[in-house]
Formats: C-alpha cells, sequence, structure tokens
C-alpha cells in the first residue's frame, strides 16, 4: 500500500550536505518526493512510497549524513499525491 509522509528535520542539517544524502537515500529505497531547506534551518522532506520503503527511509533521515547532527523529526501523514515520479532537491 502507497503512504505519503513530511517530515521536518531540525539540527544541524543545513550546509552538511543533508539534501543530497535524503535524496540518495530515496532512491536506495524507491521513494518519490522532495527535499528542501527552510528558512528556519529545518529541512522540510516529502516521500512517498510503499509503507516499508518509507519507513527505512525515515530511519535514514534519524541519521543522516556524517557531518549532520539530526535533534529531531516532526512527522505528518498526507494523503498519497501520486505527483512526483523522481525524488527532487528543491531550492
Amino acid at each position: 500500500m502507497k503512504v505519503s509522509r513530511k517530515f521536518f528535520v531540525r539540527g544541524l542539517v543545513q550546509g552538511v550536505g543533508f539534501r543530497y544524502f535524503v535524496q540518495r537515500s530515496a532512491a536506495k529505497h524507491q521513494v518519490r518526493g522532495y527535499v528542501r531547506n527552510l528558512p528556519d534551518g529545518r529541512v522540510e522532506a516529502y516521500a512517498e512510497g510503499i509503507e516499508a520503503s518509507v519507513k527505512s527511509f525515515y530511519e535514514d533521515l534519524l541519521t543522516g549524513p556524517m557531518f549532520a547532527r539530526v535533534e529531531d523529526i516532526e512527522e505528518i501523514v498526507c494523503d498519497p499525491a501520486d505527483v512526483y515520479s523522481t525524488f527532487l532537491i528543491e531550492r
């Protein structure tokens, strides 16, 4: 079953390659959607895919890349939009 989640990641997550890490994780888990930096220092990621894949993607977000420090992730359940064919880094 397809699910979608929006994640708001707080911590040291900008300027450390976090968005590129998230894009690679999405490809690894076959998740579609986007990731972008927010003006308040958080990173927003929208993920759509089968439930197990989105869960594995979330687990990667908890770790982040080498120089990141994830303090908290807010997770919001969404209805699948079915508009993404890939995973994008939005600017």
